[in-house]
């Protein structure tokens, strides 16, 4: 952010000092910072892209019989405002090819589950649907008495899934 902001001021300036003789040296100093932006934004890159290498590696060294993701609509995810950066920064796309290419290669299967599929407001013991359950309450809590964190509860449903496309 700082440095696009001084990037920024120094177009601004530019602006200004259109008419003087300064031009040359303030275009110098320009392609400087605009090269160093650059580099900030592909070391961000390459940061998450070996994120997601490790993680996926970590994944299928453990020789799970099946790993069950989620195939979510990151495409609707996209037309909120507030989510729309963060969403785009994480890479499902290419967590998820490199997952399915991995797993392949380790002879893993790779179980897909509906979008749609409940997964957070079914109880994992007693398999009751909760229609109310908001995004901030992060723990599950049912009449049954079971008591989860809500991602563990979503998480035990996906590997017990019925319904999946298998990639």
């Amino acid at each position: 952010k700082r440095e696009q902001r001084k990037l920024s001021r120094k177009y601004e300036s530019l602006k200004l000092r259109n008419k003087k003789e300064k031009g040359e040296a303030t275009r110098q100093n320009i392609q400087k910072q605009i090269v160093n932006v650059q580099k900030i934004h592909q070391r961000l890159t390459n940061i998450r892209t070996d994120y997601i290498n490790k993680t996926v590696s970590e994944l299928v060294k453990q020789k799970p019989s099946f790993i069950a993701i989620e195939d979510l609509n990151v495409k609707g995810m996209m037309k909120n405002k507030y989510l729309a950066k963060a969403v785009a920064q994480q890479k499902f796309y290419d967590f998820r090819t490199k997952l399915i290419s991995k797993a392949n290669q380790n002879n893993i299967e790779v179980r897909i589950v509906d979008r749609w599929y409940p997964s957070s407001k079914l109880c994992s013991c007693c398999k009751a649907y909760k229609k109310d359950l908001k995004l901030s309450d992060r723990i599950y809590k049912c009449e049954c008495g079971n008591v989860i964190d809500r991602d563990l509860n979503a998480s035990i449903n996906l590997a017990n899934a019925k319904k999946y496309k298998i990639a």
